[in-house]
């Protein structure tokens, strides 16, 4: 591997290391809530601002992108909080829906577009050997921030909260690394350590970490698609761990006379 590798694969493995140091707690939460599939809505949602805003001729990595992205994602967000409310006992169907209408909304808004299929492909894909540093610098300081006010509001943040912080989060992951990694990285690791009672944090940090370096390294190695292997070497860390990782004890149950 030459130097050239080298100064793309940091770059990569920092953007990896900031995605799951926000997405694992927010994943365990998505999983307590039961809508596994509200990162896809938004992240298609965002994705879809991004590509209104090049249509209309903004540059699409530029900052009237990423607002129209935020914009679109907290719209979403706002959306998805009041079905909450409105219909809880179908929410998870609501927000299958609006994924399909975002995501072919996507597919309507490119299809005069002489790069759609590529734009489409780095959306759901990514680019993740292409990240600049002034985008980790910028995902840092948002990132910096979610985590202070999940860590130190906790359950004060409420569902508006939850749905807010999450359409910030996935805003910028989705454009930092696609969004078959946005969601690999924010349901893998907490489902692989559902079963775990203390450090469950701790763990499912541990698999997307070493998902997302021995993925990376393999791309390199191997020449072969970086976020698509990752999405496999998270999978395989976590049931890796699953296998191997204690149980927790169970309640004590009556023994039959």
């Amino acid at each position: 591997m030459n130097s050239v590798d080298v100064s793309i694969l940091w770059p990569a493995l920092a953007a990896g290391l900031l995605v799951t140091a926000t997405h694992v707690p927010l994943g365990t939460q998505v999983l307590a809530r039961g809508i596994v599939f509200i990162d896809l809505a938004i992240a298609q949602i965002a994705g879809c601002g991004v590509i209104l805003a090049d249509r209309i001729g903004f540059d699409a990595g530029g900052a009237s992108a990423q607002v129209a992205a935020l914009l679109a994602a907290l719209s979403g967000a706002f959306l998805l909080t009041w079905t909450e409310r409105r219909w809880p006992e179908v929410q998870e169907a609501v927000i299958g829906v609006v994924f399909v209408l975002a995501a072919t909304a996507g597919v309507l808004l490119l299809a005069s577009n002489v790069h759609g299929s590529e734009h489409l492909r780095d959306l759901l894909v990514g680019q993740i050997l292409w990240v600049q540093p002034q985008q980790l610098l910028i995902t840092a300081c948002v990132y910096a921030g979610v985590l202070a006010l999940w860590f130190g509001a906790g359950k004060r943040l409420g569902r508006t909260g939850f749905y807010l912080l999450f359409a910030c989060v996935v805003t910028l992951s989705v454009q930092l690394v696609g969004l078959y990694l946005v969601f690999a990285t924010l349901i893998i690791p907490p489902l692989a350590t559902r079963h775990i009672g203390r450090q469950r944090l701790a763990r499912a940090w541990s698999v997307g970490i070493l998902g997302y370096v021995s993925g990376i390294g393999l791309s390199a190695a191997l020449d072969v698609p970086t976020g698509p292997l990752i999405v496999w070497t998270l999978l395989l860390f976590g049931i890796a761990h699953y296998a191997l990782s204690p149980r927790r004890v169970p309640a004590t149950r009556a023994v039959a006379g």
